[in-house]
């Protein structure tokens, strides 16, 4: 029996983000870097247990993306992985369903970067692949992002028109900006 619990990195102890960093870590194979585990702190964390064993984890943190001459409130997905033990059972689906739930109700869309091995499941979740070239808000500048266009996936909202082959921008952020 498994179950999908969410909880604000302020809500966590040290041993349940200790687990969920050891997690990533082994899930990512070791390149999980400590700016990627940054990334991934300070939202909303999805959390999938089999019994006391944390199998799964995902979260969603506040970004800011520009995006047709505005500033949009993005629920962005980070660390999103499962114990390899438990693959194949639905339950990436499950965690990205909680954070999905928190995405629609909070933000004015969602986003994230994908791995080539995620999109398939993002895609199938109703997560659309970005069209247009990104960039990112840099200390110097918006600066192009063209290693990143692929990757990028964006979950609409009924608030938001969106233009998927405009520039998407992203804020500022040490390590991988998208």
């Amino acid at each position: 029996m498994t179950e999908v619990r969410t909880a604000h990195t302020a809500d966590l102890d040290a041993t349940t983000l200790a687990a969920a960093r050891t997690l990533l870590d082994e899930a990512f194979d070791g390149d999980l870097t400590e700016l990627d585990w940054e990334h991934a702190l300070g939202g909303v964390h999805a959390l999938l247990w089999a019994g006391s064993d944390l199998i799964g984890h995902a979260s969603v943190v506040q970004r800011r993306l520009l995006h047709a001459g505005r500033a949009l409130r993005a629920g962005y997905v980070e660390g999103v992985a499962v114990h390899r033990d438990h693959r194949g059972r639905g339950h990436g689906g499950a965690l990205m369903a909680a954070l999905e739930r928190v995405i629609r109700n909070a933000y004015d869309l969602g986003a994230l970067s994908s791995s080539a091995e995620g999109r398939r499941m993002y895609v199938s979740r109703g997560w659309l692949p970005w069209q247009g070239p990104t960039f990112a808000l840099t200390p110097m500048g918006i600066a192009r992002t063209e290693e990143d266009d692929d990757g990028v996936h964006v979950l609409p909202t009924p608030a938001v028109p969106l233009d998927r082959t405009a520039e998407l921008v992203c804020d500022w952020r040490d390590g991988d900006v998208w």
